[in-house]
């Protein structure tokens, strides 16, 4: 789906160049273009959905040596940045997200702060309880039932809002929030400019009533934090900070407990390694981070010089995108990296990126899908699909890759 609007000056509409995010041959199998493009074509260009150019990196070695250059910026709202989506706004990668190299550290400290392991250790035994409740309910609906609707979304949504300390009367209006901010071609730009407005507004809502009332949450300590600091951190970027944490903390998580899911049970000798042996579950967790076949768009990077990239000068004004996906599967760092195995040691695997920008909120996600996996084994060993893995499908027109459903029974 091409923009309606002429490109800016810098960008270069391609027709020649595949269409990006690329089409899987099923939901969890890879695209065939990842292997292609490692092997013959480590930066390729490639049309996004907005119909601007745009350069693709599949390579391990590549995404690292980029997510880790401060040269390569978040400054997806430059003139001359390719658009990620066919709407104006841009989504989570458009205008109004980026900060410059300064202004991030200082927010990843601040954040670093507040968003310790102490807290997500704290929080790892009602995490438990919630997913031991939300498995119980969906026991209780009868078989089958779909694993992403029952436990998948209320969960991390119930995790990432319980850290915010946000009331549990307003956690469902959560997950349609984070839907619009992550839409390629999924809602109209009116819906979304409604949305995020609405979003706005609440969030301005709960930093003030936190302010006036802190509570034991992570906005409250924020506020905290800031005030020691004569208010370095503007009230305008408390808002990206939340909306930064909805979208990490419930979309990609909520997908990748359906993804986990359908990934260890496509494979029953998978589960009953798990059943014999708990130990897996941690090693397991990262295999399945690893071996996503279907992580979503990448992460786009803008380049503010020129640089070199597999003998490539890449020109200032380009937008890269890193496949973390396809660096996982990359042959040359990892043995067999084709088949999926759960005692896989060391998994140096980049799904949480690296370098400044790598996912601040990987110790939570990785908490809520070891605790998931160890539920479901416990109260579920004879949990199975209830559909061939064939038959999954994948969520369409979003920044994030998941599945509509995942119909299990037991």
């Amino acid at each position: 789906m091409a923009s309606s609007k002429p490109p800016s000056p810098g960008r270069t509409i391609v027709t020649e160049a595949p269409e990006y995010p690329f089409r899987n041959p099923s939901a969890l199998e890879p695209p065939q273009e990842w292997a292609e493009f490692r092997q013959g074509c480590p930066v390729a260009p490639i049309r996004l959905a907005s119909g601007d150019q745009a350069l693709l990196l599949t390579r391990y070695d590549d995404v690292k040596q980029v997510l880790s250059d401060p040269r390569f910026t978040r400054q997806l709202d430059a003139e001359d940045a390719a658009r990620v989506t066919a709407n104006e706004s841009g989504g989570v990668f458009g205008s109004g997200t980026s900060m410059s190299g300064d202004e991030h550290r200082a927010w990843r400290q601040l954040l670093g702060k507040a968003f310790t392991a102490r807290r997500v250790t704290a929080m790892q035994p009602r995490i438990q309880a919630m997913a031991e409740h939300l498995v119980r309910e969906m026991v209780s609906r009868g078989a089958p039932a779909d694993l992403v609707g029952s436990v998948g979304f209320p969960l991390p949504v119930w995790a990432i809002c319980d850290l915010l300390g946000v009331p549990d009367s307003d956690r469902g209006r959560f997950a349609y929030w984070s839907d619009t901010m992550l839409s390629m071609t999924k809602f109209g730009q009116e819906e979304i400019d409604a949305a995020q407005a609405e979003f706005d507004a609440y969030l301005v809502a709960l930093v003030g009533a936190k302010r006036a009332e802190p509570g034991d949450d992570l906005v409250s300590e924020l506020l905290s934090i800031v005030e020691g600091l004569d208010g370095r951190l503007t009230e305008q970027l408390m808002l990206g900070t939340a909306k930064g944490l909805l979208v990490a903390g419930h979309e990609t998580t909520a997908n990748m407990i359906g993804k986990m899911m359908s990934m260890v049970l496509a494979d029953r000798a998978r589960w009953e390694s798990l059943l014999a042996d708990r130990a897996l579950i941690r090693p397991a967790v990262e295999e399945v981070l690893r071996f996503d076949a279907n992580p979503g768009f990448g992460m786009p990077r803008y380049l503010t010089e020129e640089v070199e990239v597999a003998g490539e000068k890449l020109p200032k004004g380009t937008t890269v995108i890193c496949s973390m996906a396809s660096a996982n599967r990359d042959e040359r760092q990892f043995e067999g990296a084709g088949e999926m195995r759960l005692d896989r040691s060391p998994n140096p695997h980049v799904a949480f990126g690296v370098g400044p920008h790598s996912c601040i909120g990987q110790a939570l996600a990785r908490t809520e899908l070891q605790t998931v996996l160890k539920v479901l084994l416990d109260l579920l060993p004879t949990l199975e699909l209830a559909v061939p893995a064939a038959e999954l499908k994948r969520r369409e027109g979003l920044l994030v890759g998941g599945l509509e459903q995942v119909p299990v029974r037991w």
